[in-house]
């Protein structure tokens, strides 16, 4: 799933301004733009994407002028995503990774952007998306580039418009197509645009083969755009008559509407919706929708600890996890309304969540490090070579794979760091048991460019080293059909990471 907003949006669900959103802050800031690194009372509930406010645009452009071209990074957008030592550093040899082709996002003699200068400079890459052979990444700056993994080029940018500045992409498996949320500088970067363009026709270059969406709906700031995979829907808020709207994302059809201004937030799971009130004193009310149709399937209120902010409200499947402040984590059953409480000294307020629905399991960041609960409120696992080089999880930073078996994510290489430090690593492990079974680290010592070509012995045309490669990683993509890693650093510069010697089966049983 993935969530596109305009700017920080104070949801709280209580009058002491309690956030339940991370994008919680003051509306009054004469320079709105969506802090990535939330509180650590603010927990994002992955695997919603959210987005970064489209002023940050404009904020760049700004960077930009005052430095002269460059654009420098602001502090706020920093982001994240072996049983004993004999057996993980044997492990670390058998999966070291060949640093393949080198994409660049950056091309300093394109010359189809002269309106908006920003475009033309360097930017971190956001997001990586990987299609079969193609490769998309968003830059921070807004430009979006496709590479081809069989001609290693860069196929085209997406940019149709010389003034069109994308801020996510969707790819939707149900029609093989990419959708582009963009704004423009002739609309003041005010409104998202969504486009539909077959993967075959960007191939082609044919990128006026695409089609414009929504064009009848309204998404000025605050509405928003939401892309489910889990439940192949499509969810659209107009603040401008405040209704929701339900299409599938099949054929783009509206499934129906939902108009009521009482309503405070939206959570969606694979078969249900769940509506958020706004709370009284006492109460929060709740509604439970059935995802197909809209139809009410339950409408009840859940008891609140009287002046207590809400930490989080989050829906996973059935049940329905609610935290306040200084309050044990309750874990309801909406149907039979059984209750279940985990003590605050166990369950402490995570920053990020990342539902694995088919496993029926709680991924929690907090503090860097990872954990797996139950939902019956027991630690499943706790990871134990898997510290995050950013307090700041975010999904554009770790991968879940597909059967969510395994998670990848951009760590630190060394632990004994007091800072961050620039150069981190790519650690995999294993979900269930939180054993690191794979790792790509700059000291490897079996880690090394590959040749130009397959067979190839010529040198290659990579400029980075490897330890340049791994440093101040701001993006990864696991690509599970070709068992390739995929990471974008500040540069705007795009590695990938194979296992050329070894089959694909045997990389995929190794990590």
């Amino acid at each position: 799933m993935m969530i596109i907003w305009f700017h920080q949006i104070d949801r709280g669900y209580d009058d002491s301004s309690s956030p339940l959103s991370p994008f919680y802050g003051p509306l009054g800031n004469p320079n709105p733009s969506f802090d990535p690194c939330p509180r650590s009372d603010q927990p994002l509930a992955f695997p919603s994407r959210f987005w970064p406010s489209v002023l940050e645009a404009v904020a760049a452009e700004e960077r930009c002028a005052r430095a002269g071209g460059e654009d420098s990074e602001d502090p706020r957008d920093r982001q994240v995503r072996p049983d004993g030592p004999s057996h993980r550093h044997a492990c670390a040899r058998e999966v070291s990774e060949y640093p393949a082709p080198e994409f660049d996002t950056y091309d300093c003699d394109i010359h189809m952007f002269p309106d908006l200068q920003y475009l033309k400079k360097r930017s971190k890459i956001i997001e990586i998306v990987s299609v079969k052979d193609v490769i998309f990444a968003v830059a921070q700056s807004g430009l979006c580039a496709a590479f081809s993994r069989t001609t290693n080029k860069r196929m085209c940018f997406l940019n149709i418009s010389p003034d069109e500045v994308i801020r996510s992409i969707f790819y939707n498996k149900n029609d093989e197509s990419l959708i582009t949320v963009s704004v423009y500088a002739s609309d003041n970067f005010r409104s998202l645009k969504c486009r539909t363009t077959p993967i075959e026709c960007i191939r082609r270059n044919q990128l006026d083969a695409g089609c414009p969406l929504f064009e009848t709906e309204s998404l000025k700031w605050p509405g928003f755009v939401e892309f489910s995979d889990m439940n192949c829907k499509i969810l659209i808020f107009s603040d401008q008559d405040g209704t929701y709207k339900v299409f599938d994302q099949k054929n783009y059809s509206l499934l129906y509407s939902i108009c009521d201004k009482d309503i405070q937030d939206i959570k969606t799971s694979p078969s249900m919706m769940l509506l958020v009130y706004h709370r009284t004193a006492s109460h929060l009310p709740l509604k439970i929708l059935s995802i197909e149709d809209g139809k009410v399937l339950k409408s009840f209120n859940h008891l609140l600890h009287r002046n207590k902010k809400v930490d989080f409200i989050e829906q996973f499947n059935e049940k329905l996890l609610v935290k306040q402040e200084n309050e044990n984590l309750q874990i309801l059953d909406v149907w039979n309304s059984d209750l279940i409480e985990v003590s605050k000294t166990e369950f402490m307020t995570p920053s990020a969540f990342v539902f694995l629905h088919e496993k029926h399991l709680l991924l929690t960041c907090r503090y860097r490090t990872v954990a797996v609960w139950n939902l019956r409120g027991e630690l499943v696992a706790s990871f134990e070579d898997h510290l995050l080089r950013h307090p700041d999880c975010n999904t554009y930073n770790i991968y879940i794979t597909s059967d969510e078996d395994l998670i990848i994510s951009n760590c630190t290489a060394c632990h004994d760091d007091v800072e961050v430090p620039s150069v981190g690593s790519i650690n995999v492990s294993d979900i269930l048991t939180g054993k690191c079974i794979a790792k790509i680290c700059p000291l490897d010592p079996h880690l090394r460019i590959g040749p130009r070509k397959p067979g190839d012995a010529s040198r290659s045309t990579i400029r980075s080293t490897i330890k340049e490669a791994l440093e101040n990683v701001t993006a990864l993509f696991y690509e599970e059909d070709r068992n390739e890693i995929y990471t974008g650093n500040e540069q705007g510069l795009v590695h990938v990471w194979s296992k050329p010697h070894i089959s694909g089966d045997s990389l995929r049983a190794c990590l």
